[in-house]
């Protein structure tokens, strides 16, 4: 408990702005020398100086903080956004600016902030569901004829990326996708301009992006819905979030993460005069090819001579003539083999059919005998006494009568 009292102050006793600081920096630091604070650590700015500059914060207010280089030193962990720590240190007052601040003297973790927790159980859901696999990532086109961009029509990210899309390639077209980038209606604002931008292919390769913020600043990207647009976009997507050591989830469904917005419009963009050197190099190539071919195109003339041209006519001919004499000689013997055959064959059925001519037989001494109506008799007993028969030898025919049987 403090009190703070406050004297009758006339017109003619006026305080100036850094007087009226100095009192309340003078009563402010004399109430609070030292104090305990748990908070979640957002805005993390470290300095090149080696001092830590950050937001402390929960769900109802914030306070500016600041860790000098000197006790910056001792401490056993890497702060950043989202983590949830606690401090002791002294409240302060920085008149320049007229805000009060803790300056921390110790700082230990307390736990995952809400926001940093919230984004971590987001994460392994979509990871689980396969929306960050490294199958899924395709590659940048070449030369990308437009390149589309979805942030802030008035943030430094296009400021940016305009300024080194004019210096490495002027052929390249930029169609820019306003959206807003923070606050409860960013999130919304960025899914329907990647929409827009695959409904119409109206790009070859989209950066979707912000300069750097606090972690809540940075939210949108991680939002599920946009997460889920980028993973499913027909445009291949460059995420460029923050600087480099800012991330968002967008970073993870993206095709490429780019550290900066100006990194990811390199990423996006070729150098023109790189390809300048690439298609000189190309030509050069392909000139050195065909010089050589046509060379050896020339010495390959000046062989066809008459007397090169019939030797050569010479060579491929020769081998299909022995083939053809192999071929007639082999077909001759073949002819001369399948007649013999057929000659044995004929040789064969005529021997056949003449031992089974009736006239070998009766040439014999055999005859045949029929009775009147012409039945060959093959029997006695066919034929009775007083019949006519026929008597037919090996020449001529003799009837006769049966006489006895």
């Amino acid at each position: 408990m403090f009190m703070i009292a406050v004297m009758a102050q006339t017109d003619d006793n006026v305080y100036t702005v850094s007087q009226l600081t100095g009192l309340i920096k003078t009563m402010l630091e004399g109430s609070f020398p030292s104090v305990l604070l748990k908070g979640e650590i957002s805005n993390y700015r470290p300095n090149s100086s080696g001092h830590l500059y950050f937001v402390l914060k929960d769900s109802g207010a914030q306070i500016s903080a600041v860790m000098f280089r000197g006790r910056a030193a001792s401490l056993s962990f890497t702060p950043k956004d989202g983590m949830l720590v606690q401090v002791q240190g002294a409240v302060s007052v920085y008149a320049p600016r007229g805000n009060y601040q803790i300056i921390i003297s110790s700082m230990s973790k307390a736990g995952v902030g809400d926001i940093m927790e919230m984004i971590e159980e987001r994460k392994k859901k979509l990871a689980a569901e396969g929306l960050f696999d490294q199958s899924r990532k395709r590659k940048l086109p070449f030369f990308p004829r437009t390149v589309g961009i979805v942030t802030s029509p008035t943030g430094a990210a296009l400021r940016d990326i305009m300024q080194i899309a004019r210096r490495r390639n002027d052929k390249v077209s930029i169609t820019i996708f306003p959206a807003l980038v923070q606050g409860e209606e960013a999130a919304a604002s960025i899914l329907r301009m990647i929409k827009i931008a695959n409904a119409y292919q109206m790009c070859d390769v989209l950066i979707v992006g912000r300069g750097g913020g606090s972690l809540e600043d940075l939210l949108p990207f991680s939002d599920e819905a946009v997460v889920r647009c980028i993973a499913a976009s027909k445009i291949p997507v460059i995420s460029a979030v923050g600087h480099e050591i800012d991330w968002a989830l967008s970073d993870f469904a993206a095709d490429v993460r780019a550290p900066t917005p100006s990194a990811a419009a390199e990423l996006a963009i070729p150098l023109k005069q790189d390809l300048v050197e690439l298609l000189h190099k190309r030509q050069e190539e392909l000139s050195s090819i065909i010089q050589g071919r046509l060379q050896g195109l020339k010495l390959m003339l000046k062989t066809f001579t008459p007397e090169n041209m019939e030797l050569q006519f010479r060579s491929i001919e020769q081998p299909y003539l022995m083939r053809f004499d192999e071929a007639k000689k082999q077909l001759a013997q073949n002819i001369a083999l399948l007649l013999t055959d057929r000659r044995q064959r004929i040789t064969r059925a005529v021997q056949t059919l003449e031992n089974c001519n009736p006239q070998t037989i009766f040439d014999r001494g055999y005859s045949m005998v029929t009775d009147s109506k012409g039945i060959v008799i093959r029997s006695s007993s066919q034929l009775a006494v007083g019949e006519q028969i026929t008597i037919r030898p090996a020449k001529g025919i003799v009837s006769a009568t049966v006489t006895a049987t």
